[in-house]
């Protein structure tokens, strides 16, 4: 399977990687990876948007005819995959795939893609990434608790990353500049990670 065009994009809550890649949209040809799900369409999605939505027979279909790049079954007891056909469509199209998935699919795809390139992005530090959690609407205590429980244990995995991107507050910029050179240097020449 063809991956050289395929980087991921991987952050915490609050890190700014949706900020990077909706900038990156604007500045090179790429498509983020959509990633496909038996849970059920919420208001204001869509199909692609942000998932491909499916029923638990398909997709365990797709499951056994070895359809998927990378599955898992959420504590949710719902599943979330990449096609392998997803990966298909972004070489076809010719374009760069943004992968956004967090530290545990990382370690998958490292296990399956080793030269797979793997950037983190993150805030300057905690109390940052915090309050940019707080700063979203509706959000419980419970919840910003769950998020920085769940941060602090994905920093302790940060290892498997080829690139450490800090977003840092009001430099959005600065983050999307580091990450678009990094993807146009391993495009033109096709580099391994170090």
């Amino acid at each position: 399977m063809d991956i050289k065009n395929i980087f991921i994009i991987s952050g915490p809550s609050g890190a700014g990687e949706d900020s990077i890649i909706n900038e990156l949209k604007k500045r090179m040809n790429v498509r983020t990876i959509v990633t496909t799900t038996t849970r059920d369409m919420r208001s204001g999605e869509s199909e692609g948007k942000p998932y491909y939505f499916v029923s638990i027979k398909k997709f365990k279909n797709l499951i056994k005819e070895d359809g998927f790049v990378e599955w898992a079954q959420q504590y949710n007891g719902q599943y979330y995959g990449v096609t392998k056909q997803e990966f298909a469509d972004i070489v076809a199209e010719g374009k760069i795939g943004l992968w956004k998935i967090e530290y545990k699919g990382v370690q998958t795809a490292k296990k399956k893609f080793p030269h797979i390139i793997a950037i983190l992005i993150m805030a300057e530090s905690l109390d940052v990434l915090e309050k940019r959690i707080r700063n979203r609407s509706k959000v419980t205590e419970e919840y910003v608790q769950e998020r920085m429980k769940y941060t602090k244990e994905w920093l302790k995995h940060t290892d498997v990353y080829d690139y450490h991107v800090i977003n840092r507050q009001n430099k959005l910029f600065e983050a999307v500049e580091e990450v678009e050179n990094i993807i146009k240097k391993h495009i033109e020449n096709n580099e391994k990670p170090c």
